[in-house]
Parts: structure tokens; sequence; C-alpha cells
């Protein structure tokens, strides 16, 4: 399809500049951009699609980035990118030294607040707002959130808050859960635009003015207007709130979607506009299934996705999965709880199967990790599939709810370490930190698929809270086995000594003590610098035994971890080693104190000098007189840290 409408808007101003009748080609031509570009480079779809009328639409209307822009989650911004400056960048999107899939204020002026967890808008543009209001500055904040972000408390609190300000604070709630009803045609366009006019609002006023002198009166019409709203729009739940509720409305039509601004533009106080949208508008494929197309890899747009011709690793989270289900049919205690992942933490089998113990309480993680709490005090094994970054939004539910009573929840905390294209504000990389320093809680690094299976179920059988933490994607590629049995609760392995290092009591060369995944590089690296390897398995509690075992035969020990080194496992290492009156070199590696962007997690990984080389290249760097005899030396770039 000809870009040639969409190759004049460079940004908001070019398009505020087109007459009205060339939006909907305008519109057109952003969507097959959309499809385009992301068939490309992979990304998240279905939203965008879904978001292209609505985008057009407030850039139109509004000002901005005068007039603040936020984007709930923030992964339906691809049109607002492509419309303020970045359509020519749009090529290197989620790559690493590209563009990110989320707003990011460094990147763009018109990125006002960055988002991508979700429940966050509504308090960042109400904050916006108060702040005009404060230095007297003209402009709207405007805050666009999805019906399931308004599942979390967040949400609520900024609503509750907002709804007693007088301030130009307009919400969208971009409804696309739901189809367009019969309903949400002619009359109720028109209905939307008289209730969002000027004469609308300035009658309210009145009415209310005249009939607060008469509180019988007052309260009879108050219902009445109730009564009427509800019969054309949902309930007046936001109204309860404070807001002046307008909608719903189709959010493909621009006919209806840019009067409506128009005219919210011109009232004071807070409003709330109700749109439906559909997920994967325009692009039938992604209509029909918008979950696969949220957030494909890259694909033929005239084809679709296509299944791979040879089967895929097993992911981690496939073995989650499977372990749930599996552990569900030996013990009837056991429920499944996600805050709205059943797809990304592989709980769709479990559903099916077990959905009278499935609970998918929505965005709101403070209360999957109470109400864990609650059905454990009850005497059920509830298991909480949350990504590692998600589970940083329940923190003080998970310290004062679960550990502080000592219950015992496991948390299966997908997406632990870098997760690649999503960027920092997905990565996984301060779960071992924030959960070790924690009484009661324990803490599981599987190396692999096989041992993440078994330390489940070592998580399971505990009667405290204990949380496995393990990558996304496939790992070594080492096939978990049938059973449940369980690994040794605390304990870890020697996975290589160095030369005569089982036998021999001479104290000397290096010991790599690896966290995680980390522990096959780290295998790599060692057969070249000749380093025992220590497969530690457990940040918390840490194997001292082992530790004082190895700490006597080495003259020095490292520790590796796709986590921060700050407060991480070789923290423990540290702490353990002085609390046991043993004072030897450690080097400690894992992630820098700064956040990673986005890319390819292999690259990242190297970057940070993660990889087989780069742990090697370190060692090297720090203990050359231990390595002089084994170590390669190739040319090696290390990483300060």
């Amino acid at each position: 399809m000809s870009h040639s409408l969409l190759n004049t808007i460079n940004d908001p101003a070019d398009l505020r500049q087109l007459p009205r009748s060339q939006l909907k080609p305008l519109a057109d031509e952003l969507r097959a951009f959309v499809l385009e570009s992301v068939s490309k480079t992979g990304g998240h779809l279905s939203s965008n699609l879904g978001t292209v009328e609505l985008t057009v639409a407030l850039h139109y209307v509004f000002n901005t980035p005068n007039d603040r822009l936020v984007w709930d989650v923030g992964h339906q911004t691809y049109p607002h990118k492509i419309l303020t400056g970045r359509r020519e960048r749009m090529g290197s999107l989620r790559q690493l030294g590209g563009i990110s899939g989320f707003p990011l204020r460094s990147e763009s002026a018109y990125d006002v607040f960055g988002t991508a967890h979700s429940s966050t808008s509504i308090s960042a543009a109400l904050g916006m707002a108060l702040a005009a209001r404060q230095k007297g500055e003209d402009r709207h904040a405007i805050a666009v959130i999805g019906d399931g972000a308004m599942t979390a408390g967040m949400a609520f609190e900024a609503l509750n808050h907002g709804g007693v300000e007088d301030c130009r604070l307009l919400v969208i709630l971009n409804d696309n859960d739901m189809s367009i009803s019969p309903p949400v045609g002619a009359l109720n366009r028109y209905l939307a635009q008289l209730m969002s006019g000027r004469f609308y609002s300035a009658a309210k006023q009145v009415g209310k003015s005249v009939l607060k002198a008469a509180p019988p009166l007052f309260e009879l019409a108050k219902r009445l207007e109730e009564q009427a709203k509800g019969m054309v729009v949902p309930a007046t739940l936001f109204e309860k709130f404070g807001f002046n509720y307008i909608g719903p409305i189709d959010g493909h039509d621009l006919d209806s979607l840019i009067p409506t601004l128009e005219n919210i533009k011109q009232l004071s106080g807070p409003q709330f506009l109700h749109v439906v949208t559909k997920k994967g508008q325009g692009y039938k494929l992604a209509e029909a299934d918008p979950v696969a197309y949220h957030g494909p890899g890259k694909f033929d747009p005239a084809v679709g996705l296509v299944k791979p011709t040879t089967p895929p690793k097993q992911t981690f989270t496939q073995v989650f999965g499977q372990w749930l289900c599996d552990m569900a049919e030996q013990d009837m205690r056991l429920v499944g709880i996600t805050p709205a992942m059943r797809e990304g933490s592989g709980m769709v089998e479990f559903h099916q199967r077990f959905p009278g113990r499935y609970y998918d309480v929505g965005i709101a993680e403070q209360h999957a990790v109470t109400l864990a709490a609650g059905m454990a005090c009850e005497g059920i094994k509830p298991v909480v599939a949350i990504y590692s970054t998600f589970l940083q939004r329940g923190y003080d539910q998970l310290i004062h709810d679960v550990a502080l009573q000592n219950l015992p929840v496991v948390f299966a905390l997908d997406r632990a370490g870098l997760v690649g294209a999503d960027g920092a504000t997905h990565a996984g990389a301060f779960d071992i930190p924030f959960l070790r320093c924690i009484p009661n809680m324990a803490v599981a690094c599987p190396a692999d698929e096989r041992e993440c299976r078994q330390l489940l179920s070592t998580a399971y059988a505990q009667n405290h809270p204990v949380a496995v933490r393990y990558p996304r994607g496939a790992g070594a590629g080492v096939a978990p086995l049938s059973d449940l049995e369980p690994l040794p609760y605390g304990k870890s392995e020697v996975r290589r000594w160095r030369a005569g290092g089982e036998s021999e009591a001479t104290k000397r060369g290096i010991a790599i003590l690896a966290f995680g995944t980390l522990l096959y590089p780290a295998l790599e690296a060692a057969e070249k610098l000749d380093a025992t390897v220590v497969n530690m398995r457990w940040a918390k509690p840490l194997d001292t035994d082992m530790l004082r075992d190895v700490a006597a035969r080495h003259e020095a020990l490292v520790t590796v971890e796709e986590g921060v080194v700050m407060g991480g496992a070789g923290s423990a290492v540290s702490e353990a080693l002085q609390a046991a009156g043993l004072s030897m070199p450690l080097l400690q590696l894992g992630l820098p104190d700064r956040f990673i962007e986005h890319g390819d997690p292999a690259k990242l990984l190297a970057l940070q000098g993660l990889d087989a080389t780069g742990i090697e290249g370190a060692i090297v760097a720090r203990f050359p007189e231990l390595t002089a005899a084994t170590a390669h030396k190739p040319a090696l770039k290390v990483v300060a840290r």
C-alpha cells in the first residue's frame, strides 16, 4: 500500500494541518504501515492495530506535546511513535540501539511519561494536570488506559483522587475486550456528543444549583438522570468518582471521536471518555486471534503466523506449565494464581484441566499475593505464577502478608534476568536482592529445564515461602524427567573439578560458583581455565558447607549470576565468607548498576561480559597469576564493573 499521505507527517503539527476529509485515508495508511513494520521486526501488533484512529484523533484535537498524552502500558504506541517523527526508525524497533517498544522520555518529547507496567497512566496524568494548575499553565493531561489495566487498584486510587480535583484531566478508557454492540452506533454517537457538549454541561450545573435549594427535588432529579444515562451507557461508576462520564463510542469512527474530543476539550474538571476498539482491527487474522498476534515475531502479512516445521526447544515456561498440571494431579490442595498472565506464564492447559483451581485475578499483583496468603492460611497450596518484574508490584504484600506469617506459597518467577526486546521495564534483574533479604523466604536458581521442574517440586514441599526464578525462553535443552522428585533443599553440586581438585589437599586455582542458567557458559570458560565449577542452585539458603569446602581447596572464588551484582547472590557468598571468618579473593560477575536496554538477549549478555568469553576474560583480567598457565589469551574486551 502507498504511504504517500503518511510520508508527509513528520510530527503532529503536520497532522493538524490536514482537512478532516483526509484523516480516514491517513488512518488506513498508518494501519498498513504498522502491519508492514511489525511483520519485519516483530513486536506488539493486535493492540497497535486497535489504536490507530484513537491516536490520530488525539494528536489532531490536542496540542501535543504541550498537552500531555500518557499511554498506559505503552505497547499500543507504535502509531503514536510513527506520527511523532519516528517513522523512519521503526525498522530498529526493540533492537539493540533502536527505538523502544514502549514510551521512553529520553527518546522523544512526545513520550511525556515512560510506561510498560500497567495502570500507572491516570496517576501520572493527574500529577501533570495538578502541576499545570499549580504553575498556571493552560494544558490538558490525557491518560489512555485499557480495560485490563483498569482492574488494578492503582487505577482506582488515582480515579478516587482525580475526581475531587478541579484540573484539566481526561481519562480515556480504551475498551478492547468487548465487541461494539448495537447501542454504539448513530444514536449513541449523537448522545455522546450531546453529553460532551457545553450546553449539556452548563444545563447540568444550572440544574444542580437550582435544585440544591430543594433537596428532595435535587435527589429525585439526580436519580432520574442516572437512570436515564443507565439506559444508554454502562453503569455510572465513574461519575461516582467525580468524573463526567461520556460514551461508550466507537473508537474506530473518526467522525465520532473527533467531535467528541473537541467538545471535551472545552470542558473543565475531570472527564472520562469510554471508547470501544477492536484488537487487531483491519487485519482479519489478528482480529480472529488477537492473543496469537499480541506479540508475534517476524512473519509474512499475506500468510500470517506459520507453525515452525521443526519443534522448538521446550521453554522454561512450558516446563512450569507441565509441572503445575502434574503436581495438581497428585495434590488436590494445589491452586494456580496469575495476575492476567495465563498465556505468558504457561497456564493455559492448567486452566483447561483444572478450571475450579485456577484464579486469574486481573492486573492486580498485590491482590494475587495476598489472595495466595489467605488461601495458604486455610491449608490450600497456592502457586503464584508471576513475572519477576511484576512481583515488584506486590512487594509489601510479599513481606507483610506472606513472609511475616511464614506461609507456604510458591512463587514461579518467569522472565528472571534479561528479557531481550522488551528491555529494562520487563527485565527480572532485581529479584535475588529483593527476595533474599526477606526472612523466611528462599530463592532457587535452576540451571536448566530439568532442574527447573525438580526445584519447583522442592519448593512445593516446603512449609514456608519459596521463589523459583527462571529465564524467558529455552535454556540448555536438558529434558525434564517425568516424575515429581525434588532436589535436596538448599544444597548445591560440583559440576566440574579442576585437575586434582577433588582429591588434592593443596589450595590451588579458581572455583566458579554459578547461580542459574549461567552455569553453562561458566563451564565453557572453566574448560579453558581448568577451574572448578559449582552449580549453586540456591541463592538462599546458601550451601555454606559446600562454600567452606570449595574455599578451602582454592585460591580465589568467582560468582556468576544473571541478576544485579549489588545485593545479589555474589553478595550472599561474600557475607557467608565473612561470617565464617574466611578471607580470600572474590570476583562477582553479574549485571551492572544500570538499566540494560532492549536487544537480543545473547548480545546483551555478551555486552555485560556474561557469555563464556566474557566470563573467561574477566577472570583472566582479575587473576592473571592464577590463570597464566591455563588461560587462552585472545584479545578480550572486559566490561568494567
